[in-house]
């Protein structure tokens, strides 16, 4: 999103014009910006054998999963449910990785019968897929690292008492476990979190991955998760992958070496690829100002974009519909009956009724976590794609709210 001329526009639309177009609230996406996240992270590791796993539950949309496909990125699901959309976008199976964690054994069966790559997380798991498979299907496997990273619990995955991965400290038992079965494991994985700013934290993780890699001769490729920090207001430091691309490379390099040959480097990004590429734009309802607050009252609400309330986030919020005048502060709050409050004590040019405001960074676990609470509707979302905006799912009406639902007569 940029300002010209008076109007905040992507690829030359007025986004006021795309609010009025597909009425609001609506999401945007940007694919120019898509595609040049994940040309920037091809680039920053062009001298490895790097594969992009974009993991689709960042935004699932079959048509920015098809964007992402066409572009050379394979794709990192976590559900039976997105294999099946990823599948349906043309992915090959063997460019799937099927990450799931606390899922039934089922559910793993049902990703080998597909071709997935499976990703095993829990001894559990990975003791009756050996049972099941032995050495005729390859697996990965996902390590807890005990790195807390980006300094939250709610978006570290690779902390002490994260439920994601096998720890390191059941090496030992894991490698036992591989032996006995004759498991053939062609991967190792590791994804720490969100919002990890220092190279330092990917080459402490690509320590230990390569102290382990040792005791698994039959690897293709490691997959070091993803975590890259984007920025959420200006000013925002994020993560350099080109000087992770430097560091990171160099030590994946000399591991290879000493492996005795060269591996893929896999990476697995949701958030780096797509948050700064979408936006929700809300339409204001009302102005209510209490004797400490205005409020600013909007046509959406946490049932549409849940990060504000789960994890406190913060998303840049912009009136478009008049963006030359004085700022004010406001609170941007939702229609939701609960506290669903998109930001606090903002400075926000002067916001009247019916003004279009557009919520920033609202491309990754935006829509993908969006609800039907309070019986509220979905919103449509929009990809804007060389220079057109294109409807890529309809707003959800009343129909989609009752049509699983089964009336009882009581008469």
């Amino acid at each position: 999103m940029e300002l010209k001329n008076n109007s905040y526009k992507i690829q030359g639309l007025k986004l006021t014009d795309i609010a009025h177009q597909f009425g609001t609230p609506v999401y945007v996406y940007d694919a120019e910006k898509i595609v040049n996240q994940l040309q920037n992270l091809k680039n920053a590791f062009s001298n490895q054998n790097v594969k992009i796993k974009y993991a689709a539950k960042a935004l699932t949309n079959i048509s920015v999963l098809k964007l992402m496909k066409k572009h050379g990125a394979g794709v990192d699901v976590v559900s039976a449910q997105e294999s099946d959309i990823a599948l349906k976008a043309g992915f090959d199976p063997r460019d799937i990785l099927f990450t799931p964690n606390c899922i039934s054994f089922e559910e793993i069966i049902e990703g080998v019968e597909k071709g997935l790559m499976i990703n095993i997380d829990n001894i559990s798991i990975l003791e009756q897929f050996g049972h099941k498979y032995r050495d005729t299907v390859p697996c990965c496997i996902r390590l807890n690292p005990h790195i807390m990273a980006g300094g939250n619990t709610k978006i570290s995955t690779g902390h002490v008492d994260s439920k994601f991965g096998i720890s390191i400290y059941q090496l030992p038992h894991l490698l036992r476990v591989v032996k006995s079965n004759n498991i053939n494991v062609i991967g190792l994985h590791m994804h720490t979190g969100s919002d990890i700013l220092d190279a330092d934290v990917f080459l402490k993780m690509a320590e230990i991955l390569f102290g382990i890699a040792q005791d698994f001769p039959n690897l293709e490729f490691i997959d070091f998760g993803s975590g890259f920090k984007v920025a959420y207001k200006e000013g925002d430091i994020t993560t350099n992958v080109y000087d992770l691309g430097v560091k990171l490379g160099n030590a994946f390099d000399s591991f290879c070496s000493s492996y005795g040959r060269q591996l893929e480097m896999w990476f697995e990004p949701g958030k780096y690829l797509v948050s700064e590429a979408g936006l929700l734009l809300v339409k204001v309802n009302v102005i209510k100002t209490t004797p400490a607050t205005a409020f600013v009252g909007v046509d959406s609400g946490m049932n549409h974009l849940m990060r504000p309330m789960m994890y406190d986030s913060y998303h840049e919020i912009v009136n478009i519909s008049n963006p030359d005048s004085i700022q004010r502060v406001y609170t941007v709050v939702g229609y939701i009956c609960e506290t669903d409050t998109f930001g606090w004590d903002r400075k926000i040019h002067e916001v009247r009724e019916g003004d279009i405001l557009a919520v920033k960074n609202a491309g990754a676990y935006g829509f993908s976590m969006a609800s039907n609470y309070n019986s509220r509707y979905r919103p449509a979302e929009v990809l804007v794609y060389e220079g057109k905006a294109h409807l890529i799912r309809e707003r959800e009406n009343m129909e989609d709210i009752i049509r699983k639902q089964v009336e009882i007569d009581f008469e």
